[in-house]
């Protein structure tokens, strides 16, 4: 069959590499790389050449297992890293990390202050608490973080210089929408990558020579199938397949699997049905400011509070999130100069030392997206058409290839 892969990122790449075993596949991308989030970024330092990550960086042995199955099959190495978390709060001073028992009072005042130990007893009660409720099936579809927080109890300083920065890093999602995150959605998360727990933890890892290394032996069987700059502006469905407007010009498929953003493949579609509008309409995304640069004021001012992420507080609460990726850490470089990735600070960034900028959108998790989710059966398969992306799932690189998979194993294909 002719199939159609509107989209580069990990899921339409995961689907076209087992498609293209008995298809005819073409996979369309609107930007100038192939990869989606998997973007890496050559740069040059006093004549020394670096590959900066700067969408997709990490991935673990605990919640990875098809990603990780991927790499071995295409014989891409990877190696361990850390994965330790900062807060940051100019109004008050506060700025921690929580990787260590030093890093935790990098900044010594807080040996001393009633809030900061009240604030870690909360996070071991929400720990004990969190996974008793999950296990015993006390949370209702319908209960939000902020519910879970104010049933609880628990303080302010918890709230707003632990958890909700903690998801609002991770998600990309700004701290007001994570008060309104779906509760069973978020506890999941956090209990399967051991964040409920102080001590027992995934080992986390980065692709060598950065992530986009996966991006070459994965597009091997079919890289002269993949069109660059090539945006597709419609799909037309009728009883034969589909057809795809595009800068090619108009060109007919049996089917289309959209691997691009929920919101994006509603856009795209001529007559969406009633459902696609439904689910697709309910899986939002929003965009965030991305820029590779070697600015050090966006990280703590105590050297020793330096996380691998680096969560900034201030502005109001619908502030988008706004966190700093210390790629030395995470990445194991080994330069005098430290390269930054920071999430809607660009304002704070001092303009010659930015190296790159990006836009990437986000999913944004609500009680309804968390609903719709669970809809996918719905459409896929229908009017020729099939949907793949992380934003079925958590919104991360193993979801986005679980994604893949499931659309390929419609079509016969498995890993």
């Amino acid at each position: 069959m002719k199939i159609a892969v509107i989209g580069s990122g990990i899921a339409g790449l995961t689907c076209a590499y087992l498609l293209n075993r008995r298809h005819d596949i073409t996979v369309f991308e609107a930007s100038d790389w192939v990869g989606g989030h998997t973007h890496t970024v050559p740069v040059n330092v006093a004549g020394q050449p670096f590959a900066i990550d700067t969408g997709f960086i990490v991935f673990n042995d605990w919640t990875y297992p098809n990603f990780i199955r991927l790499l071995n099959q295409l014989g891409v190495a990877f190696k361990p890293t850390e994965m330790s978390f900062s807060v940051i709060d100019p109004d008050t001073g506060v700025e921690y990390n929580g990787n260590n028992l030093n890093s935790l009072f990098a900044q010594r005042s807080n040996l001393l202050s009633p809030g900061f130990w009240g604030m870690l007893r909360d996070i071991l009660r929400f720990n004990k608490e969190a996974q008793r409720d999950l296990m015993e099936l006390r949370i209702a579809a319908d209960t939000t973080l902020d519910d879970y927080l104010k049933a609880g109890g628990y303080g302010e300083r918890f709230i707003l210089h632990y958890i909700v920065p903690m998801g609002a890093a991770i998600w990309s999602m700004p701290m007001a929408e994570m008060l309104n995150f779906p509760l069973q959605f978020f506890l999941r998360f956090f209990k399967n990558h051991g964040l409920l727990s102080v001590s027992d933890r995934p080992q986390w890892q980065v692709i060598e020579g950065g992530s986009s290394a996966y991006i070459a032996p994965l597009t091997a069987s079919f890289h002269d199938r993949i069109r660059l700059n090539c945006p597709v502006s419609g799909v037309e469905r009728n009883q034969h397949g589909v057809v795809i407007h595009s800068p090619a010009g108009l060109e007919h498929f049996d089917k289309v699997v959209f691997a691009c953003h929920s919101d994006q493949a509603l856009k795209l579609l001529a007559n969406p049905s009633e459902a696609e509008r439904s689910i697709l309409g309910a899986l939002l995304y929003a965009d965030n400011d991305v820029v590779l640069h070697t600015d050090t004021r966006l990280l703590p001012a105590r050297k020793l509070a330096w996380a691998s992420w680096n969560y900034r507080l201030g502005g109001a609460g619908h502030t988008r999130a706004a966190v700093t990726y210390n790629m030395n850490i995470l990445q194991g470089i080994e330069s005098d100069t430290t390269f930054c990735v920071s999430l809607n600070q660009t304002a704070g960034i001092t303009p010659d030392k930015v190296l790159a900028r990006y836009t990437y959108a986000h999913p944004q998790y609500t009680l309804a997206a968390a609903a719709a989710q669970n809809r996918w059966g719905e459409l896929d398969g229908e009017q020729h058409t099939h949907y793949c992306g992380a934003y079925w799932a958590n919104g991360f690189h193993e979801d986005g290839v679980v994604s893949g998979l499931r659309v390929a194993a419609a079509f016969g294909e498995t890993l």
